[in-house]
Parts: structure tokens; sequence; C-alpha cells
């Protein structure tokens, strides 16, 4: 995407001159003698320009997760870390994916449970450093967990996500029946 696609509607809509590059603004700010709706276009172009500077430094928040693989057994006390590279404040979310299902939000605004999040689900952080407690692992917890910031835009997700597996121990401790129930070994 282009610089000039973030610009705002308002000060560079397409009836208006689109904003010069530096070179051309400085040349065309000596030369020209400024009067009136002049001056207002300058104005008008420094700012868009002072705009498309901003975003282009700011670029996107980037988020690292870990671990990438996490191996638990019922009861486990797990935890997952997500680090940002800009500061996001508490504008940060939690999601977990179940195999054939859409990623459900757990936690938003770094530490706040969602409606039907279970409460061994916890989560903390603000800034840079945020993480996500599991205390007492259930079965149903296998899935992919995914944090996501909403501090700016883009929204930004991690990848690689952390995907959570059943240890040995948690296999073993199931039958799993004809019928399709689940009893505990």
């Amino acid at each position: 995407m282009s610089p000039r696609g973030c610009v705002p509607q308002l000060l560079c809509s397409p009836d208006r001159e689109s904003p010069p590059d530096t070179t051309q603004l400085a040349v065309r700010s000596r030369r020209s003698r400024l009067r009136g709706d002049g001056k207002m276009r300058l104005l008008a172009q420094l700012l868009c320009l002072l705009v498309i500077t901003f975003q282009d430094c700011m670029g996107n928040i980037m988020l690292t997760q870990s671990p990438a693989v996490l191996e638990a057994s019922l009861g486990d006390f797990v935890t997952i870390t997500c680090r940002a590279n800009m500061q996001v404040g508490t504008s940060m979310a939690w999601y977990q994916q179940k195999p054939e299902q859409a990623p459900r939000l757990l936690i938003f605004g770094a530490s706040s449970r969602a409606a039907g999040t279970p409460s061994r689900f916890r989560a903390s952080g603000s800034g840079f450093d945020f993480s996500l407690a599991i205390h007492g692992v259930e079965a149903e917890d296998v899935g992919v967990f995914y944090c996501q910031q909403h501090f700016s835009r883009p929204l930004t997700v991690t990848d690689p996500r952390t995907k959570t597996k059943k240890s040995p121990a948690l296999v073993q401790r199931h039958l799993f029946l004809a019928e399709g129930t689940i009893r505990e070994a």
C-alpha cells in the first residue's frame, strides 16, 4: 500500500492536489508567493506530509509469542507469553482456536475475561510484555492460542502461535468408548 493511501480524506481528498514529496515542497515554498487559499493549501499539504512521515516511521506492531508448542497434563499450571516491539498499553487480547472451529476471544484489555471464559484463564501485562496463564489445565484447553494487539491499525496477531497438545499422560488418562462418551481411567 502506498503511503498516500493512508492519508486522511479530509486533507488530501481526490479533488485536492496530492501531497508532493519533500523536495518538491521545499522548491515550491521558496518560489511561490502565498496568498489566501495558497497558504491554506500549502498548510494542508505540509500536514499531509507530516501524517505520511509519522505513519511510515511508526510501522506495524510486531508480536512474539512463546512457547510455540506447549505440552501439559491435566491439572498443570502453564503460561504463554507475548511481547510487543512497541508499547501497546493494555490493548492486548488472547484467543483460543480449537480444531475445526473459529478462534474464540478469551481475554481483552490485557486482563479482562470475555463472557464464557473459565476462571482458570488469567492474563496480565501492560506496555510490552503480556502473559496468559491456565491454572489447572483441562482436556478442553487443547488448541491454538493467539495474542492480538488492538492498540493501532493494522491489528496484528502472533505467528507462530502457541499450540497446546495433550501430553502422553493426558491421553492415557482417558478412555474413548464406542458410544462417544469419555470416562476417566
